[in-house]
């Protein structure tokens, strides 16, 4: 039975009028537990503040010896106060020195009292510290009483939070979650970008949370929840979700937390212990948060990620906060986000953007590319990074290293800013290149070409100086719409593309969607394993329609110019040549009604699916040109999912049985002729380059940025003598050194840039 005096309540409002008074940081928080151990009738209330390295400092306590205060400390995990603040759980006892946990600290005089009961201090699922309170006697603190001091904890960590502190600062330690932080990441983007953070579903920030009115905080929750609810069966019951989908999935383990008999009573609890029904969602998701935080479950991990997303929903219902992407964006505005769609990225506006960050994401995936193709520094498995900034926060991203700083010390971002003048510096370096040839010390020409999807990225070709345009990818258009693009807006996307590269050549490549590029009002069937189903020609052949359109607009935007159609995921000869005739018969269509015809079409095979290694000599009979996709072609090569950095990682896409296979395409594409370019991101990255160009691969499609570091090692390079030892290496049975640490040798003693 509960026996605080008047109740949670009147304890909170006691609470927020000691805030109001004027008075110093310690003065304030002696007066807090005071306050705290009165109502709560305890001989003893503590509040302990963990700090940077890892230790609780006591910062002020109701009856324990003075003099302790500042002075005595636990290690995370040590004693009772550190087992809470190590699991984010309460713990009440009625016994607390026969507790094997319990560590004695002469200088407390806590060994006089018996009963015990503590409480995480919680922030965005993050310890804040732990709030303590004892009695002499022994004596059991029921639930009623656990909550009550839950409650009191959220709201203390709000004050500490955001209130000054900083006279009771102590090197190491630190009471104010607002300090710098460092995340270390995945490097989706090179580049160092300084700017403000801007979070792409931010989160809403709860100001008022002690209740004037239970009864009517009830009445609010009733009807936001089934607001909430209402809007998820709409969202449901439309007939983009009527087949099984991801989407669909998502919004049913929605539904499933929103009629959670549990979740709601927890949060009506909070709310008859004095909060508003924000205050309770925050205290609610802030407890979930803290326990599945610590949890190596990736399933748990990804549940609370819908359990994040579902309370910011309730937020906006009960606050009628709906702000979103039309915002106005900051000057150097960087997006961080737990996950987002390519379609997503581009709705901002480019010219206001530096970078992105994501909890998720690896190097190939589809937010990176853009992310790429926008010139925009990138950073992904950022962990948990969404829920320690807030919009308006300091922010670099330091692309190379995968490192993230939030709120950085002014040494650091010196540090820095003394990076981006000399990467700067580098930039005009590499433009001082553009126009050079891009030809080896030994005289190996190499073509550099651009891997691009957005007509926006296209004037880059005269910074670069590349030689065309090696692969564009004509799904991004597709991603970004709300619905089928039409074929005059097909036309007009493809003839503008053709424009901007001027006399240069473009490669286009045909639709590649499904499997992780989602086009949401097209209908699938939900598949176990998107990457090796209903995706890219195979969708498009099984589309005659749709595909055909697309032809169609290429072949009409070309206008009688020269055209070159690349066809992805082939698995087999017999769909490349379904493909060519679906093409054939678009031509003879547009002489039929007189409409100008390509005065030259080229039609290119993508290499990318392992069957397609062992018809190589049915297949380029058939193609004018080859191109390789390394990431899909890696991929189903190691049975390892790109954007899984737990499995991705481990296999070296150079190692001998992935460039023994790449060699094998450049080789018959020599011996039948053909043209044969590598467009995956092995050909922007300098070791992988000069693995390529070592086995006789001589054109290189990689994203803008890349083009000057790689011309800058073409141009130092003599790759013949290096031809030669990887030729060696390759031979049958010579495996006593790998690929990448041979190349490394090579770049040392010729002193290369990588």
């Amino acid at each position: 039975m509960a026996t605080t005096i008047g109740g949670p309540r009147v304890l909170l409002r006691q609470l927020r009028e000691t805030m109001a008074e004027p008075l110093a940081s310690q003065e304030r928080l002696d007066k807090i537990v005071n306050v705290i151990a009165e109502n709560m009738r305890a001989d003893v209330c503590s509040f302990y503040v963990l700090r940077d390295d890892g230790a609780l400092e006591l910062f002020a306590t109701k009856g324990l010896d003075r003099e302790a205060v500042h002075m005595t400390t636990l290690r995370l995990g040590e004693g009772l106060v550190g087992l809470i603040a190590a699991e984010a759980e309460p713990l009440s006892l009625e016994n607390a020195p026969s507790h094997p946990g319990f560590a004695y600290r002469p200088e407390t005089g806590e060994e006089r009292y018996n009963a015990f009961l503590g409480v995480p201090v919680l922030r965005a699922g993050q310890t804040l510290g732990v709030l303590v309170v004892q009695n002499a006697e022994r004596r059991h603190f029921g639930e009623d009483e656990t909550e009550a001091l839950l409650t009191t904890a959220t709201i203390l960590a709000e004050m500490i939070a955001t209130s000054d502190f900083d006279n009771l600062i102590k090197p190491g330690s630190d009471i104010d979650l607002r300090r710098p932080r460092m995340f270390t990441g995945v490097s989706l983007t090179d580049g160092i970008a300084l700017g403000t953070v801007v979070l792409h579903d931010p989160r809403v920030v709860v100001t008022n949370f002690i209740a004037e009115d239970v009864e009517q905080e009830k009445l609010r929750l009733d009807a936001a929840l089934e607001k909430m609810r209402v809007g998820i069966d709409a969202m449901l019951d439309h007939g983009d979700m009527q087949s099984s989908t991801d989407h669909r999935e998502i919004l049913e383990t929605y539904r499933m937390f929103a009629h959670d008999r549990g979740w709601v009573h927890r949060l009506t609890e909070a709310i008859e212990n004095g909060l508003t029904a924000e205050a309770a969602v925050e205290r609610v998701q802030n407890d979930t948060r803290a326990r599945m935080l610590r949890q190596t479950d990736p399933y748990i991990r990804e549940r609370l990620h819908d359990l994040d997303d579902l309370a910011n929903r309730l937020l906006r219902m009960l606050t009628g906060d709906h702000q979103g992407i039309g915002r106005n964006l900051p000057d150097n505005a960087v997006i961080v986000a737990r996950n987002m769609g390519p379609a997503e990225l581009l709705e901002y506006d480019r010219t206001k953007l530096r970078g992105v960050v994501l909890e998720e994401g690896g190097t190939t995936s589809h937010v990176a590319i853009v992310a790429r193709s926008l010139g925009l520094v990138a950073v992904g498995q950022a962990d948990s990074i969404v829920s320690i900034c807030e919009t308006g926060d300091d922010i670099i991203v330091d692309g190379p290293a995968g490192t993230v700083h939030i709120r950085p010390t002014p040494d650091v971002e010196q540090t820095y800013i003394d990076k981006v003048r000399i990467s700067a510096r580098r930039r005009a370096h590499y433009a001082a290149l553009k126009d050079k040839p891009s030809v080896t010390r030994d005289g190996v020409d190499i073509t550099l070409l651009h891997n691009s999807g957005l007509v926006a990225d296209l004037p880059m070709l005269e910074d670069t100086g590349a030689a065309g345009v090696g692969l564009f990818r004509t799904e991004l258009q597709f991603m970004i719409a709300s619905r089928l693009p039409r074929l005059a807006e097909q036309i007009d996307l493809y003839a503008e593309a053709m424009r901007l590269a001027g006399d240069r050549p473009i490669v286009f490549r045909l639709l590649d969607i499904g499997g992780d590029k989602v086009v949401p009002y097209l209908r699938s069937m939900a598949e176990e394993n998107p990457a090796m189903g209903y995706r890219s020609i195979r969708l498009g052949l099984d589309r005659p329609g749709l595909l055909r359109t697309q032809v169609r607009a290429l072949l009409m935007a070309a206008r009688g110019r020269p055209l070159k159609i690349l066809v992805p995921m082939v698995t087999e000869t017999f769909e490349f040549q379904q493909t060519k005739l679906v093409i054939r018969r678009e031509v003879e269509r547009l002489k039929r009604s007189g409409d100008p015809v390509p005065v030259e079409l080229e039609i290119g095979a993508m290499v990318e699916v392992p069957s397609l290694l062992f018809e190589l000599d049915q297949l380029l009979p058939e193609a004018d040109f080859v191109s390789i996709g390394s990431n899909d072609l890696v991929q189903f090569l190691t049975a390892a999912d790109r954007a899984n950095p737990r499995v991705s990682a481990s296999y070296d896409p150079i190692a001998l049985p992935r460039l023994r296979a790449i060699k094998l395409v450049v080789d018959a594409a020599r011996r039948y002729g053909l043209p044969i370019t590598m467009c995956g991101e092995l050909a922007g990255r300098p070791t992988e380059a000069l693995a390529l160009m070592a086995i006789g691969m001589n054109r290189l499609s990689m994203g803008p940025a890349s083009i000057g570091p790689i011309k800058e090692l073409i141009l130092n390079l003599e790759l013949e003598p290096i031809k030669r030892s990887v030729a060696a290496a390759m031979s049958d049975g010579a495996e006593s050194v790998t690929i990448r640490e041979l190349l490394k040798d090579w770049i040392d003693r010729q002193n290369l840039p990588v």
